[in-house]
């Protein structure tokens, strides 16, 4: 692709597009939700109901609470995303996929629209809509978008920039990884935003001040360049691929009432678990700044135009789908009560702004991970598997029996396990911790621990997942809602809806 084009298109993308979503801008609105000037959006990425409940039992027991579950506006948000080509949820050629991925759960709370799974920020018939990071930015707001995941991949990526397939990072282009012509058609020119990868687009548009997470790779020197040509303090090159530190972040300092734009990637993929980073201190990886960290640092930079607009932050704890998909149940538990700890950032910085609403979610549920009886196993490991006692009807599998021997089959359990369990295919084995509630000398991975985890699947359910709310505005979360209606939420409370 000539890069001159791509670049052109990136540049140009954002004006284009805010400008449409801006034309019908709301004025600012009386009422209780007058009081918010910041928006602290933080999301747990595959994180269920259970992985919620779960960290909650292994790190504070059965009475105690994760930070989320302090907040005082509870609700369930509904995932479901669209097959490609269709219409939105009302419409003649609605077509629903009850199991979302990251990109269109992206999608749908930074546009309002729900679309298919890969695309970001457009619809499932591949129109661009402005996202509420863009909208933000536009409006006035200062903007910050942290992940622990490469700053290119869906969740962040869905607030930064618009293409048809998620697989479009950078730093290379092709068609198989940037064109969808079951969407379009046809091959878009090279010059559409659409098939321009997330990296350039990110590195030129602007729309985030603040930007921390992994994914160096994906950037080059022109992308560096660029960057600093729009004013950022670049931690770490991208032309050298040297990534930033916690070192040279701690070395930024806020400037009042200035823009203080950052970009600092601290790993060339994704940031590294916090179980590595705790037994391997002397590495380079431990080094990384943990998400409550960036959190805190994003808050201090972004937080500097008091008395004028305040600031849009997005957080995402990514670390909990990846070690869901492994089926690596300790890990799983340790990146929740990681995010958690940003949650907490977020929550301490918005009681005492008193302006400041949070809202904590996750954008699906990964690997069906559940909770079991102490010393049971899952009807996958039993020597005779349960039977349809209605098998007669072909439309009914829902009420299964367990066969009278109820017997753990040894061929395909391979019993306690606390680890990643991805390279056994055969590996059933619950994984079991101590909890709070055990008595002392109980350890992980015996039997008398108290908490039996397991996985149903290496991939996403279509579960809905826990929304939680603080602040002026937040109670709006409260209830079953849609993930699209945490556009409107969010652009309300920055009174930049469409």
């Amino acid at each position: 692709m000539n890069k001159s084009f791509r670049l052109a298109a990136a540049a140009v993308a954002l004006a284009s597009i805010v400008g449409a979503g801006m034309a019908g801008v709301a004025e600012a609105r009386r009422g209780n939700d007058r009081e918010i000037r910041n928006v602290i959006y933080l999301l747990g990425d595959g994180m269920g109901r259970t992985h919620v409940t779960a960290a909650r039992e292994r790190y504070y027991g059965a009475d105690g609470k994760l930070v989320m579950e302090t907040l005082p506006n509870v609700g369930q948000n509904r995932t479901y995303s669209v097959e490609p080509g269709s219409g939105q949820p009302g419409e003649p050629d609605f077509l629903p996929n009850y199991v979302t991925d990251s990109a269109s759960a992206a999608t749908a709370w930074t546009t309002g629209y729900k679309t298919y799974n890969a695309a970001l920020a457009v619809d499932a018939k591949g129109e661009s809509h402005a996202t509420v990071m863009e909208l933000a930015k536009k409006a006035g707001y200062r903007t910050g978008n942290v992940s622990t995941a490469e700053i290119t991949d869906a969740t962040p990526a869905g607030q930064m920039s618009h293409v048809l397939m998620r697989g479009c990072q950078g730093p290379d282009y092709s068609a198989k990884a940037c064109q969808n012509t079951e969407v379009t058609g046809k091959e878009l020119p090279t010059t559409d935003v659409r098939v321009t990868p997330v990296a350039d687009q990110i590195a030129r548009n602007g729309t985030a001040d603040v930007i921390m997470g992994g994914g160096l790779g994906r950037f080059d020197a022109a992308d560096e360049q660029a960057l600093k040509d729009q004013g950022y303090t670049v931690l770490g090159s991208p032309a050298a691929q040297r990534v930033a530190t916690e070192s040279d972040l701690n070395r930024v300092k806020a400037k009042k009432r200035q823009q203080n734009k950052v970009f600092a990637l601290y790993n060339k993929g994704n940031l590294t678990i916090e179980k590595s980073k705790r037994e391997n201190p002397s590495s380079a990886e431990a080094k990384e700044p943990t998400v409550a960290d960036m959190t805190r640092k994003s808050i201090e930079l972004l937080n500097t135009q008091k008395g004028k607009k305040g600031f849009y932050l997005q957080v995402e704890g990514a670390l909990i789908d990846k070690r869901s998909h492994a089926n690596d149940a300790a890990q799983t538990l340790e990146e929740t009560k990681a995010f958690d700890e940003a949650v907490r950032v977020a929550l301490d910085f918005a009681k005492k702004d008193k302006h400041t609403m949070v809202i904590v979610t996750a954008d699906h549920e990964c690997a069906g991970f559940n909770i079991i009886e102490k010393g049971t196993y899952t009807n996958a490991e039993a020597v005779t598997p349960p039977t349809n006692v209605d098998s007669g009807n072909t439309a009914n599998n829902s009420v299964p029996s367990r066969a009278k021997s109820g017997k753990l089959d040894p061929k395909r359990s391979s019993g306690i396990v606390n680890g990643d369990g991805i390279n056994d295919p055969a590996n059933f084995g619950p994984a079991t911790f101590r909890t709070p509630d055990d008595a002392a000398g109980v350890k992980d991975g015996s039997p008398e621990a108290s908490l039996w985890l397991s996985y149903l699947s290496g991939n996403h359910t279509g579960a809905d997942v826990p929304v939680y709310g603080y602040g002026p505005g937040s109670q709006k979360v409260a209830g079953s809602i849609e993930n699209t209606d945490l556009f409107d939420i969010v652009g309300q409370a920055l009174k930049v809806t469409r």
